[in-house]
């Protein structure tokens, strides 16, 4: 008999160990003759060598499906141990259009039109532009799309940056650090890593530097290979700025820029350089903007209404203001 301890790398020991260690008694039913003990990221096993090997290869089983589903129950355990490898491949791909499985199982995927042109686009494409309304889910999927990357080990880390644009003025007056001054720009950012990541491995990840979030005056100097990097809410940065952040571009790097270009919070005279690299860069091989609409908007149903508000009233105005002095209309709206 030996001894030997098994590591669970990569996972929340909590996800793989189950709710009051169910998951684990579970695969102890399957190995009788062994004796397993589990404690944080470690499984000591006592036995038979012969055991221990298929024991190995039955955890490496769930630890693959542990990273693809983030979830483990005691089903999940006993089909995974009693299916043949081949099938056990079709089991954890089932569903080809699945990005991630997020905590708690969550499937993510691309759900509209614009979002699986993004996902096909970002296979053959460096340099993506992402364009449309709020609630089209441009930022999430691009976002989903970077964490595949990371777990499918395509890319050493991630890097989620956006504008602070009103740092210049109102961010001195907040309390705390540059760190706490910023975090409430980068939040959409952090909202959707936390449906994607376990929260303590998230942590882990941003500790280690794996992914990092981080306003974009910090890309300056710097070359980011390796990696997936979104620019998110890029109708706010100006032609410096973005020109700044697409040179930064290093091997083996995948770099989104995601806007709304009828959300632009720059000063009037400020020129968006989002607009600017739209109109520069379009015909470039390499390079795709993909529109999204209000087709793509996946948040409450009242969102596309509210959108569809604000563009009719947009519109309204715009009328009114190209009518001549003499349109009897007019006169009649002064009345």
């Amino acid at each position: 008999m030996i001894e030997k301890v098994v590591y669970l790398e990569g996972v929340d020991p909590k996800t793989f160990y189950g709710s009051g260690n169910r998951n684990l008694d579970k695969l102890k039913s399957f190995f009788p003759k062994l004796k397993v003990v589990g404690r944080d990221y470690e499984l000591k096993v006592l036995g038979e060598p012969s055991e221990i090997i298929r024991f190995e290869s039955d955890v490496d089983k769930l630890l693959d499906f542990v990273h693809l589903r983030n979830q483990l129950t005691e089903d999940d355990v006993e089909q995974i141990i009693l299916t043949e490898d081949d099938a056990l491949r079709h089991f954890n791909e089932k569903d080809e259009d699945v990005l991630i499985f997020g905590n708690d199982g969550k499937v993510i995927k691309a759900r509209s039109v614009n979002q699986k042109k993004l996902v096909e686009d970002y296979r053959s494409n460096d340099l993506i532009f992402a364009i449309g309304p709020a609630g089209s889910g441009k930022t999430y999927t691009a976002i989903a799309l970077a964490v595949r990357a990371l777990r499918n080990k395509e890319v050493k880390r991630i890097v989620l940056t956006r504008p602070a644009v009103e740092a210049g003025e109102k961010l001195g007056f907040l309390p705390g650090d540059v760190k706490e001054k910023l975090d409430p720009y980068l939040q959409p950012l952090y909202d959707a890593l936390r449906d994607m990541i376990p929260p303590k491995k998230l942590e882990g990840f941003i500790e280690e530097g794996i992914i990092e979030i981080a306003p974009l005056a910090f890309m300056r100097g710097r070359t980011l290979g390796d990696a997936v990097v979104i620019l998110d809410e890029g109708q706010n940065t100006t032609v410096n700025q973005l020109k700044m952040f697409l040179t930064r571009m290093g091997k083996n790097a995948k770099f989104i820029v995601t806007g709304d270009i009828t959300q632009i919070d720059l000063p009037e005279r400020q020129q968006s350089g989002l607009l600017k690299a739209l109109a520069l860069l379009k015909e470039i091989k390499g390079i795709s903007t993909i529109e999204f609409d209000k087709g793509d908007i996946i948040r409450h149903r009242l969102v596309r209404h509210i959108v569809n508000a604000y563009e009719q009233n947009i519109h309204k105005t715009k009328g009114s203001s190209d009518k001549k002095p003499e349109d009897p209309g007019l006169e009649n709206s002064e009345l």
